[in-house]
């Protein structure tokens, strides 16, 4: 996975400054810049739009008593999508608009709830190991505590009278 960002951070710049160069040969300078300009314009007004609309139905499935977690996913793909429509660049806004789309959404969520139940997506680390977070077993210590004595020259609870304020009563 970390490979695989590596190469996302270096190739899309290149890929980012052909685009903009054959672009700019095709086009001129003003058109191509107007464009980036105007795509990160439409990109904030939909991540407005559909931001808003993403809120209010959340606000709804909470008031409901369901935590929302299709909106949850849905807010983290319009941040993704802004951020990609702020970078200038036409991949960039190709693939910020593409998450505006609510099938391709779908699919991505389908494809990472398939990744995680496979055993791929993120682990659980305990104490410097990853965890299956599919188990069901922790492994912990205790150590089994003992009520306190009563202080000398006190009358503490004895067995035959019931005291149901002491965390230490025996049920029998």
């Amino acid at each position: 996975m970390g490979l695989l960002l590596l190469i996302a951070f270096i190739a899309t710049p290149i890929i980012e400054i052909a685009i903009f160069i054959e672009a700019g040969e095709r086009f001129g300078l003003w058109p191509t810049l107007s464009a980036v300009v105007l795509t990160a314009i439409i990109g904030t007004a939909l991540l407005r739009w559909q931001g808003l609309t993403t809120w209010a139905r959340a606000t709804q499935s909470l008031q409901r008593g369901h935590f929302p977690m299709t909106e949850v996913f849905t807010g983290l793909c319009l941040v993704a999508a802004g951020a990609l429509l702020l970078t200038p660049g036409f991949l960039t806004d190709a693939i910020g608009f593409a998450l505006f789309v609510p099938p391709i959404r779908s699919l991505l969520a389908r494809l990472m709830q398939h990744a995680m139940q496979r055993g791929k997506g993120p682990k659980v680390w305990v104490n410097g190991q990853p965890m299956d977070t599919r188990s069901d077993v922790i492994d912990g210590e205790f150590t089994a505590a003992e009520p306190p004595a009563a202080p000398p020259g006190t009358l503490g609870p004895t067995s035959d009278e019931p005291n149901d304020d002491s965390p230490w009563r025996k049920d029998s």
